[in-house]
């Protein structure tokens, strides 16, 4: 199937708040605590997510928006749609020579083209606002819809890696992914070109 990453995907890269087709993409407030606890408490995003802690309490919302805000290093977004929260997606800054996509979806909104639709936001987000030349990401290897998003996005698988998940208390292969952003622009030019035609 062909993808199209013609359409304009955000509005407005500096302010707070992203607009893609049918998801608005802004920064957390403590507002939404509630809402970020519920959806995040669930097992199976934890089992998924490095650093998402099982149980998930409204506490580690509160830590989660503070610490962001502080940091400077990450680019975090509540995806809405419909002005509901439904999950959240993220630029990992810390390294410098490996900034790194994250997102989650409350699982009542999976299987709905969200995940993709967010990360391909939050992917035009970084290669328009920041300098870097690589973006990486990765999957827990039993997560296929996970790999699934990333490679609808451009990405191109590069090995497995051990990483640690928080929830699960240890190590776990995981596909790592990598997108430059000479495939992205290709991507982004080729899309516009065919519907241009």
């Amino acid at each position: 199937m062909l993808q199209d990453f013609s359409t304009p995907v955000f509005r407005e890269a500096r302010s707070n708040s992203l607009e893609t087709a049918r998801l608005t993409l802004r920064r957390p407030t403590l507002a939404d605590v509630k809402a970020i606890a519920r959806l995040a408490n669930d097992r199976r995003i934890a089992e998924n997510t490095r650093r998402l802690p099982h149980p998930y309490s409204q506490d580690h919302a509160v830590d989660f928006i503070r610490t962001t805000a502080k940091l400077g290093s990450e680019s975090v977004f509540l995806i809405e749609h419909d002005d509901t929260p439904v999950g959240m997606v993220g630029i990992d800054r810390s390294r410098s020579d490996a900034a790194e996509l994250g997102y989650w979806l409350g699982v009542e909104h999976w299987g709905r083209g969200y995940a993709t639709e967010a990360a391909r936001g939050a992917i035009d987000f970084f290669f328009e606002e920041f300098g870097e030349d690589h973006l990486h990401a990765g999957a827990r290897v039993t997560n296929p819809a996970s790999r699934n998003v990333l490679e609808k996005c451009g990405f191109q698988w590069s090995g497995v890696e051990l990483h640690r998940f928080e929830a699960l208390g240890c190590s776990t292969p995981v596909d790592s992914f990598r997108l430059s952003r000479g495939v992205w622009s290709s991507l982004k030019s080729w899309s516009r070109a065919r519907r241009a035609r």
